[in-house]
């Protein structure tokens, strides 16, 4: 399902005017999912696009964006001037780059001074998440970093802009351990009255091309492409499979707090960026509501579409 059909695409870049008009904007993290899926949408939007790919990376990804007319950069992200001479004339830089302190902190913190010295006006990190904001610190260690990365980027003589999107409602179709379609149960831990925010990864590309083309955006942006509870995710597994799925309370807060403290004990795994016990600690966050993104601002694009989770599971399901 397409989030934006290329006719809206081109006519929103046609009629919007110096408000939205195209512009060079650099992509970090270009050969990531939600990476090529921003470019993919900028390019529909007309923008010039440069493509930064660490050097020697063999993606095929790379000759597609050529072949659209995509610039690829190979650089040393630890290069200050080769990634300066990348960033020359943007006006946005992005950054979907993914991993822990040495990429989400040191390299985006390269990325940042390069576009400084070349005179970017806007930086758009990669945080891509819920509301870390409005949670207490050492609760998310994936979200601590972001939160320390955001100290260096409010400090900076730059205008950014971070995108919040709760969670990937793709990862609901089996990497997050909430709707399972084996057992006809939808999983969750305290409320199953809480709401949760969740966003596909397309829409969140989507949106970051307009923003990434918008001078006018505030510090921060909050969408949600359905704000669905438990019992909410379990009305969409019933209608994505034509079956009845039950609700499976597994405990309250507390006790899945001590679950994760006893995961990442047995399976530390410090230096995976997506161990176990981090998927587990989004979770309880989410199911805290502290991270609730509030207000949204889903609607500030309205040529976007936005896809439900029963149409994401629905996709997914009928692919098996």
């Amino acid at each position: 399902m397409n989030v934006l059909t290329t006719e809206k695409l081109y006519t929103m870049s046609d009629t919007a005017g110096s408000e939205m008009s195209p512009l060079k904007v650099v992509v970090a993290g270009a050969n990531g999912d939600l990476g090529h899926r921003i470019i993919q949408y900028l390019v529909l939007r007309k923008a010039s696009v440069t493509a930064l790919v660490r050097k020697g990376s063999a993606s095929p990804l790379i000759e597609g964006f050529r072949a659209k007319g995509v610039t690829v950069a190979a650089v040393d992200y630890n290069n200050l001037h080769e990634l300066t001479a990348a960033c020359l004339g943007a006006g946005c830089v992005v950054s979907a780059l993914s991993g822990l302190a040495d990429v989400i902190v040191g390299v985006q913190s390269n990325l940042l001074e390069a576009a400084i010295a070349a005179n970017v006006p806007r930086f758009i990190p990669s945080d891509f998440s819920i509301d870390y904001t409005r949670l207490p610190i050492g609760s998310n260690r994936n979200l601590d970093l972001r939160r320390e990365f955001s100290m260096v980027l409010d400090k900076a003589a730059i205008k950014a802009t971070t995108i919040f999107n709760g969670m990937f409602s793709d990862l609901l179709t089996g990497q997050a351990p909430v709707i399972i379609p084996g057992i006809k149960r939808v999983v969750f831990w305290g409320d199953a009255d809480q709401p949760l925010d969740f966003t596909t990864i397309d829409n969140t590309a989507a949106y970051t091309a307009f923003a990434a083309l918008d001078p006018s955006t505030p510090r921060y942006l909050r969408i949600a492409g359905e704000v669905a509870s438990a019992r909410g995710l379990l009305s969409a597994a019933d209608e994505a499979t034509g079956k009845h799925f039950k609700l499976l309370r597994v405990g309250g807060l507390g006790a899945f707090a001590g679950m994760i403290r006893l995961t990442r004990f047995l399976v530390p795994q410090p230096k995976e960026v997506f161990p176990p016990w981090q998927g587990m600690q989004y979770l309880h966050n989410m199911f805290t509501g502290l991270p609730k993104l509030l207000p949204l601002d889903t609607a500030r694009y309205p040529e976007i579409e936005w896809t439900p989770v029963r149409q994401v599971l629905k996709t997914a399901y009928n692919q098996l």
